[in-house]
């Protein structure tokens, strides 16, 4: 799992830098010494006394994670988070306050908090929440990389198949007469998704083009062959 504590270094002279965190609390021995147990614990964290400035530092500078009270001068802690979760999602968000309830621990959570402390809450549990915050943003993360990868590598594959069925195309008049005739039947040897086999059958060019590249005139007449047997 993503590390998610003290700075570390990345090779030759670079630094990975720690999560950026935001305290958005407006009694200030609250808001010091939660910077103060955070700072120690190796995060990068800035401090925010009302709700408009939490937002502009926010949405100025960005962060990993909100620690959020919900009584503020100005504007309502909800409405911060709610502005901050629709605007960047991914950030996580722990509520404290002193004003706990079923019934507001229940709308921070559907706003997307990740955990809600009481005041006064310990060291160890203002600690605990935001380490296991972070850990679920981190996580996120990674499985949207890999996502992306995975995505990525299937991308490949079927440029390289529908290659590989165009290219038979021009080479094996008998496999060109079965694909005419059988459609999909004809490509199940093959690793394709039913979106690949229907624009083949189909003679889909636009999505050959997009998916796959410009094709070379051997390649094409396959395509050419099924579209002018649409036409007729």
């Amino acid at each position: 799992m993503e590390t998610i504590q003290t700075p570390t270094t990345k090779g030759a002279g670079h630094p990975i830098s720690p999560p950026h965190i935001l305290i958005m609390e407006d009694e200030p021995s609250v808001a010091n010494g939660v910077k103060m147990v955070l700072t120690e614990e190796g995060y990068d964290v800035d401090l925010a006394m009302t709700g408009q400035s939490a937002l502009d530092s926010f949405f100025n500078n960005g962060f990993d994670l909100l620690v959020a009270d919900l009584k503020l001068p100005d504007i309502d802690g909800m409405e911060v988070i709610k502005q901050v979760k629709a605007k960047r999602p991914e950030t996580e968000v722990v509520v404290i306050t002193g004003y706990a309830s079923v019934y507001s621990a229940v709308d921070a959570m559907k706003l997307g908090a990740f955990d809600y402390l009481p005041k006064p809450f310990t060291d160890d549990e203002i600690k605990g929440a935001v380490s296991k915050a972070l850990e679920k943003r981190a996580k996120a993360r990674v499985d949207k990389l890999l996502e992306k990868a995975v995505a990525q590598e299937e991308k490949l594959i079927q440029k390289r198949e529908v290659t590989r069925v165009l290219n038979r195309t021009s080479e094996d008049e008998e496999f060109w007469t079965e694909l005419m005739e059988t459609g999909s039947e004809a490509l199940k040897e093959y690793h394709l998704s039913n979106e690949a086999k229907a624009a083949i059958i189909s003679g889909d060019l636009k999505w050959i083009n997009e998916h796959v590249g410009e094709l070379t005139q051997k390649q094409l007449m396959f395509i050419f062959k099924r579209l002018e047997r649409e036409v007729w």
